[in-house]
């Protein structure tokens, strides 16, 4: 964790620019020499089951015969330099062969024995002649600075850096993540957030009673391993964009790109090749400020803009030619330019509402693969409304690229997209009026509750369900009875074409599930893409009692994702009522089968069905009775549908965190909830797992499960969308709920932050793209839970003038729990926000 920084005395941005003169070059660092090793730079939050990172570390280290030193300077504990030991022998590197070497300039926490006493090591005989026989140093996380202080005294390089730097150019591996990672380039970012650095580059003096909402950008001199730009880590949880753009603009004047690595992401750097891959979950941000320009303080404006910044995201498989800056994309990505997937009209990026909101994913669904869209906006600014806007581009050089990762989970590269920021200043002011372009919804919900007991369960995931998602896997074939009994019917009608079932089929073999106790069910209304039957004529399936026959001898239906309106026309009579196949469904799930779905799938358990439109569509506008096609999904008015009732204690939505559903969710709970239900959004990657026997929701998976509890709200009969005391929860894998007294439990690895939060400073409005923490369960856990200084959070939501005010706040109830998990990475689960939503007013100058 890097430290923070309170000198608001000498933060001015006369001082940021005059501190680039005082980075210098350590003494190793300047001979201009041939570099035979390589680095594996990781951006922070490594999980132990991140097998690609591991093995390309010990890969480059020698192999399993490596010999590792771990140096665990940046740390205030022992523990993540043991953990990280313990990581690599369980990848089959000898334990023996791995030393944590005792350098420090501080006590660790976690020890009896006093490390501050290691400073002197640097320079000790006996500690330079360990690190001359490894093929591999490992920086741990921590604070960056405590690295950099430990190994250079008065700006010179100890005897230990010194070694480390020998045994570099002689082939060995430098690694290193977070802190680990901040040390690697020349200029190292020693603190600041995106908003801080921009205000230090545009403001003469930055506002001392605002400065604790945001950090101002500072550096230093870092050891230099990397030496072709700067780097910056923790990017996409953290979105330092703006941080690494003013950066490369201050510091770095030879040419070269800026780099920021995403969490459990490496980027290897291979000296020789002059080669930069990309390995990991995420992806790393590639920022050109070589053409950047500031343009307008000559001329009357006194909000000058700073214009064309070039941003690429390179994701596992791409490379960086670092030396002639040009990219080479991994084989089997699709080119989006000319081939875009989506056509709609994407909102502006203002907060914790908008769909795709992090900054990759804003970018390549709202803007790259978006043939409606050329520019996009987003926004980030303080409590007074003092910020800027950012306009995203498509230029003639700009392209982005796509392929499934992991089952059918999209993944993009984006090359070139041009970024311009503007001051401007921001002014909110409560809405009075009458929304008159709020219509409530005409549907009518149908009360069908089953009187009698059902033995079977349920598996709703939120979409993007990832084939190395064991976890979901294993509970649905559980639930089937175990990998020899499980007979499993996929139902495909909501896709456009065959492979997602086909995908889904593989993936349960791969679990160990019989190929042969596996059938896609003929249940469709429409033909799929790249098949030679016409599957439209499976519409006269739903009442087959040849079919019924199949389902009655299967003990696990699933659905796949698509649209969920094609589900239920493909299962439901005319009339609405139950096909005889819908009715065997039922039958067999009153008996004890599974049903489990994704996506689409998820969104057919609960009696409302919600089929399409976004949070802003539906606080500004409500509901529309009229369903177009699946475009519909991405914005607008909510529309609802009658569906298929499996889960019969609230409303269900999913791809919650990736499509920012919370606005929508709310709004259909409100209208056409039981004000005793919870209504429950699930993220992508994640299942609810109910219990019907046990009347309880377990939650399984990578993400995380939303509960709205709106029994003890307050609304405006006379406003539309005014709400007062939501009650929300987001709970985590190992949590459950009583679906009876909605009662959460949560799992007991977890410690409850309160009275014992970790952070202790003031917290900006949640604005956009550049604002850290971007996902609702992330925005809570370390703005407002873990936060001792923090009792609310804001974020907005508007587009031409008009929006709402979210505001997040701890009351008695409220707690917070935290565990790491997969290694470091924290895990929140979040009990019992207040959350108030008012229409505002929005005007930007």
């Amino acid at each position: 964790m890097e430290l923070r920084k309170k000198l608001i005395s000498i933060l001015t941005s006369s001082m940021l620019m005059s501190s680039l003169f005082g980075l210098t070059l350590g003494n190793a660092q300047t001979e201009n020499d041939d570099i035979k090793g390589n680095l594996l730079i990781v951006g922070g939050g490594l999980g132990t089951s991140n097998k690609d990172v591991y093995e390309k570390f010990i890969e480059l280290a020698g192999g399993k015969d490596a010999r590792i030193g771990i140096i665990p300077s940046a740390s205030s504990k022992l523990k993540s330099s043991n953990d990280f030991k313990k990581d690599l022998a369980s990848y089959g590197v000898k334990s023996e062969f791995v030393e944590i070497l005792p350098i420090s300039d501080h006590d660790f926490s976690d020890t009896e024995e006093n490390e501050m006493n290691w400073k002197d090591n640097v320079n000790n005989s006996k500690i330079v002649n360990q690190i001359k026989k490894l093929s591999a140093i490992w920086f741990v996380g921590g604070d960056q600075l405590r690295i950099v202080n430990t190994l250079r005294t008065n700006g010179k390089d100890s005897k230990a850096l010194q070694t480390i730097w020998d045994i570099y150019r002689n082939g060995a591996v430098i690694g290193g993540t977070s802190a680990g990672a901040a040390i690697m380039s020349n200029t190292m970012i020693t603190g600041g957030d995106s908003l801080g650095a921009l205000k230090g580059f545009y403001e003469k003096n930055i506002d001392e009673r605002n400065v604790s909402e945001y950090e101002p950008l500072t550096v230093q001199s870092g050891l230099g391993f990397f030496r072709n730009g700067i780097i910056d880590q923790h990017m996409n949880e953290r979105a330092r964009y703006a941080r690494l753009a003013i950066s490369a603009i201050n510091y770095e004047k030879e040419g070269n790109f800026a780099y920021g690595v995403d969490e459990d992401t490496a980027m290897v750097v291979r000296n020789k090749e002059k080669i930069i891959e990309v390995i990991g979950r995420n992806g790393v941000a590639v920022i050109n400020a070589n053409e950047a320009r500031r343009i307008g303080e000559s001329k009357k404006s006194d909000k000058p803009i700073l214009e064309n910044i070039k941003i690429s995201y390179l994701t596992a498989g791409d490379k960086i030619h670092y030396i002639t800056h040009t990219f080479e994309f991994a084989e089997g990505k699709y080119e989006t330019r000319g081939y875009e997937y989506y056509k709609f009209y994407a909102r502006p990026n203002t907060g914790i509402l908008t769909p795709y909101g992090r900054f990759k994913n804003y970018l390549a669904y709202s803007l790259i693969d978006n043939e409606s869209m050329q520019t996009l906006k987003s926004y980030i600014y303080d409590k007074e409304g003092k910020g800027f806007e950012i306009i995203f581009n498509k230029e003639i050089d700009t392209n982005g690229y796509w392929k499934y990762v992991d089952g059918q989970k999209d993944d993009y590269s984006l090359e070139n997209v041009s970024m311009n920021i503007i001051p401007k200043t921001f002014t909110f002011s409560s809405d009075k009026e009458e929304t008159s372009d709020y219509q409530k919804s005409a549907f009518k919900t149908t009360k069908n509750n089953v009187n009698e007991k059902i033995e079977g369960s349920l598996v709703i995931t939120g979409g993007a369900l990832g084939s190395s998602n064991s976890e979901v896997y294993k509970k649905l074939i559980e639930l089937a009875g175990g990998k020899e009994k499980a007979k499993v019917g996929i139902i495909p009608a909501a896709s456009s074409k065959l492979t997602s079932s086909i995908d889904f089929r593989n993936d349960l073999i791969k679990q160990g599930v019989n190929k042969d106790s596996i059938e896609i069910l003929p249940v469709s209304n429409h033909d799929f893409k790249g098949t030679q039957e016409d599957e439209s004529e499976w519409n006269g399936n739903k009442n087959s009692t040849e079919l019924v026959s199949k389902i009655n001898n299967l003990n696990c239906i699933w659905f796949v994702g698509g649209d969920q309106t094609l589900i239920t026309e493909s299962l439901l009579n005319e009339n609405g009522s139950k096909s005889k196949v819908l009715e065997a469904i039922w039958k067999v799930y009153k008996n004890g089968a599974v049903i489990g779905g994704t996506s689409a799938g998820a969104a057919i358990m609960s009696n409302t069905m919600i089929a399409g439109g976004d949070s802003y569509g539906a606080l500004r506008y409500g509901f529309t009775e009229s369903y177009v096609n699946m475009e519909q999904q991405e914005g607008g008015p909510v529309y609802l549908e009658q569906g298929l009732n499996f889960f019969q204690y609230g409303i269900i939505d999913q791809h919650f965190d990736n499509k920012a559903r919370l606005g929508r969710l709310i709004a259909t709970a409100y209208e056409k909830g039981e004000k005793n239900q919870l209504a429950y959004g699930i993220d992508e990657d994640t299942a609810m797992v109910v219990n019907n026997k046990d009347q309880r929701v377990n939650v399984v998976g990578r993400g995380g499960l939303t509960l709205i509890d709106l029994s003890k709200v307050h609304t405006d009969k006379n406003k539309s969308s005014n709400y007062k005391n939501i009650i929300v929860s987001v709970i985590s894998p190992g949590d459950s709920v009583d679906l009876l007294t909605n009662e959460i439990l949560i799992s007991n690895t977890k410690s409850p932050t309160r009275d014992n939060e970790y952070y202790d400073n003031k917290v900006p409005p949640y604005s956009g793209a550049f604002s850290p923490h971007g996902l609702l369960k992330n925005l809570l856990a370390y703005g407002l839970i873990d936060n001792i200084k923090a009792n609310e959070v804001k974020s907005y939501s508007f587009m031409e003038g008009k929006g709402f005010e979210l505001t997040f706040r701890k009351t008695v109830e409220t707690n917070g729990y935290w565990a790491n998990t997969d290694g470091q990475k924290d895990d929140y689960s979040i009990l019992k926000v207040s959350l108030d939503i008012k229409p505002i007013n929005v005007e930007i100058k």
